[in-house]
């Protein structure tokens, strides 16, 4: 009982509250950074391009008006927790608590349950399971990170497991061609998380909490951010353009983050997200 005098408490109820508080205004708002780079990308464009990304902001403004959702797909709740190891967590268990979050949430904002048994696809009815990923770290402190994600664009990510004889050329090259052989499927511009490293299960990990960064933020690697600049640049190349009407904007940005990995391996994950990025986070 030491440790209980000592570290600081915190009942899951407060994670499951928090929870609830960040999936309700996922739902209605973007990230500030996504709305800065697609009101950049707006400016950039002309035509139908220009049009499809008025229509996207227009829909944001309508959507925080209106208390609606940005958009029908309402996603799978993805959840990342990272709790510091001088936390003294009581109350119920941690997944029972987030599932709870995400249950109420989905039921008061009137958000669309989209999560079904994937053989007889009978729907869950509120939303449950999340998707839990939880890390451990130093402190006393729980950054609690909401990812409402929708499948149009999960539908389209992809994960390769490359020679390392591939090397950087692969990686740019299974990035950019996700993108393409997505298409306008994923609704664009797209924002596109990718996992380097580790291994098969850890590398589609990192892909996903890559979307978690700022739109347009750079990786704190040298190599790695140019990777990210050099990807990006051969994907608006491609003139899929917003909503697939071509264009100069296929994609918003490109995160990549690393692990190390086998020596045998270049494990490769591409995590695509549609123009509504909606993850919120916040500090317990």
């Amino acid at each position: 009982m030491f440790y209980n005098n000592v570290m600081r408490k915190i009942n899951t109820q407060e994670i499951a509250d928090c929870v609830y508080r960040l999936a309700r205004k996922a739902a209605l708002e973007l990230t500030p950074s996504c709305r800065a780079a697609l009101e950049k990308a707006r400016d950039t464009e002309s035509g139908a391009a220009k049009f499809a990304l008025d229509c996207i902001l227009e829909n944001e403004q309508t959507a925080q008006r209106e208390q609606m959702p940005i958009c029908q797909d309402t996603g799978m709740a993805v959840v990342l927790l990272e709790i510091g190891q001088e936390i003294f967590l009581t109350g119920a268990p941690l997944a029972d608590a987030v599932n709870d979050g995400v249950r109420r949430a989905y039921r008061d904002g009137n958000l669309r349950k989209s999560i079904c048994d994937p053989l007889t696809r009978v729907n869950t009815g509120d939303n449950t399971p999340a998707h839990l990923h939880v890390d451990f770290v130093a402190g006393d402190k729980i950054a609690v990170h909401f990812l409402p994600k929708g499948f149009g664009s999960e539908n389209m990510s992809r994960l390769f497991m490359l020679t390392p004889a591939e090397g950087r050329e692969g990686i740019v090259n299974a990035i950019v061609e996700t993108v393409r052989l997505a298409g306008s499927r994923p609704c664009p511009p797209v924002y596109v998380g990718v996992g380097i490293g580790g291994a098969f299960d850890g590398c589609a990990l990192l892909a996903k909490k890559a979307l978690l960064r700022e739109v347009g933020s750079a990786n704190a690697r040298i190599d790695v951010a140019s990777i990210e600049q050099e990807a990006l640049e051969k994907i608006n190349a491609l003139g899929i353009g917003a909503q697939g009407f071509g264009g100069k904007i296929t994609a918003l940005g490109v995160a990549c983050e690393v692990a190390p990995t086998h020596i045998a391996g270049l494990p490769v994950a591409v995590n695509i997200q549609c123009h509504c990025v909606r993850c919120q986070q916040v500090i317990l």
